[in-house]
Formats: structure tokens, sequence, C-alpha cells
């Protein structure tokens, strides 16, 4: 019987996602990169799904595309999801400060007495207090 595996890894107790740093996962995918692997052949040796690793690969070229395209740096999907969340945030108050500064103003234009806007007006009250 051939040695093709060197390692064997053996899972017990409740099955749980691997986690994996983003240094695991570029050595994974430069090892790809070389001339003559095969993804295939480099997850095996990881002990890792090809799947796993062919998806790396398409999400690694993928930002590299758009930060390509774009000229710009690729921003992490949580970063993103944060600054959406607090944008919400910030909307959430900026309505909230909205409504109360229009029931101040509100509330000013029924506390101040209202000046007589015709000058007629003025001038019959004139006339009927000299009586």
């Amino acid at each position: 019987m051939s040695e093709t595996f060197s390692k064997v890894e053996v899972i017990t107790g409740v099955a749980r996602r691997r986690r994996f740093t983003t240094e695991q996962k570029l050595l994974v995918v430069n090892e790809t990169l070389q001339p003559g692997m095969s993804i295939s052949h480099v997850a095996r040796r990881h002990g890792l799904s090809p799947s796993l690793v062919f998806r790396w690969r398409r999400l690694m070229s993928e930002g590299g595309k758009e930060a390509v395209r774009v000229d710009e740096d690729v921003v992490a999907a949580s970063e993103v999801r944060r600054l959406e969340e607090r944008v919400r945030e910030l909307e959430r108050l900026l309505g909230r400060k909205t409504m109360e500064a229009e029931i101040l103003k509100e509330a000013l234009a029924v506390a101040r007495p209202k000046k007589p806007s015709s000058p007629l007006a003025s001038w019959s009250d004139r006339k009927d207090a000299s009586r």
C-alpha cells in the first residue's frame, strides 16, 4: 500500500467548523499557484476540502481584481456591515433630532403672541379705542 497521505486528522466529539487565519489561507492559496501543483493535491496535503481551497482562490482573485479595477483598497465585508450599521444608527438619531426641532418650532409658534398682520386692523383698533 502506498503512503500518499502523511497525516490523518481524527475529529472526535461535536463537529464544529474549523477557523483558519488569513495567513493559513494565503499559504494554501499561494501553494496552489506554484507550477505543477493541483488544487486537489494541496487540499489533501493540508486536510482540506478542495472546494474550500477553490473558494479561497476565487475570493482572493476577485478581491484583487476589484482592488485593481477601482484603484482602491479592498474592505472586508465585516467592516462594511459595521459601517452600514453605524450609518443606520446615525440616520435614526438624525430623524429623532429633526422631529424634536419640528416640535420645538411648533411650541414656539404657539407660545409667541401673534402680531397683527394687517395695518388696517390696527387702524380700526385705534379708532375704537379713542371713542
